[in-house]
């Protein structure tokens, strides 16, 4: 298995598929990462030479936001917006939806699955004897 950017990268796939394990990296970044190293899309990864992979992985590094960096930006955005108090961060910090969406109906699994309608908690009627 090769390993870019601190993550095992599955052989047996396309290049284009294989670099959507690394996180922040989704289908069209890279296939212009592809496109800045010179690599066609449809080669494997077991099929790499050694020079290509290290071309793949100056690609990567160059100017791109990938894994423990982007997450930590993540981070420090959603914590941001906690201390300064707005209306999302209230919501990052109940584990609520924060761009709107409906959430008296959907959003069951964030809230507990609360079901708090008339007929779900209802005990079957008794038999008759």
């Amino acid at each position: 298995m090769a390993r870019i950017a601190g993550v095992e990268i599955p052989d047996n796939k396309r290049v284009v598929i294989a670099l959507t394990y690394v996180h922040g990296i989704g289908r069209t970044l890279s296939r212009k990462i592809l496109k800045e190293a010179g690599i066609d899309e449809n080669i494997r990864i077991k099929d790499l030479t050694g020079d290509q992979l290290n071309q793949l992985r100056n690609a990567i590094s160059e100017g791109h936001l990938i894994e423990g960096d982007l997450r930590r930006d993540v981070r420090e955005n959603v914590k941001r917006l906690k201390d300064i108090g707005t209306y999302r961060g209230s919501r990052h910090q109940k584990g609520l939806p924060a761009r709107g969406q409906r959430s008296r109906v959907n959003s069951r699994t964030v809230r507990g699955n609360k079901r708090a309608t008339v007929g779900s908690g209802r005990k079957p009627p008794p038999s008759a004897t």
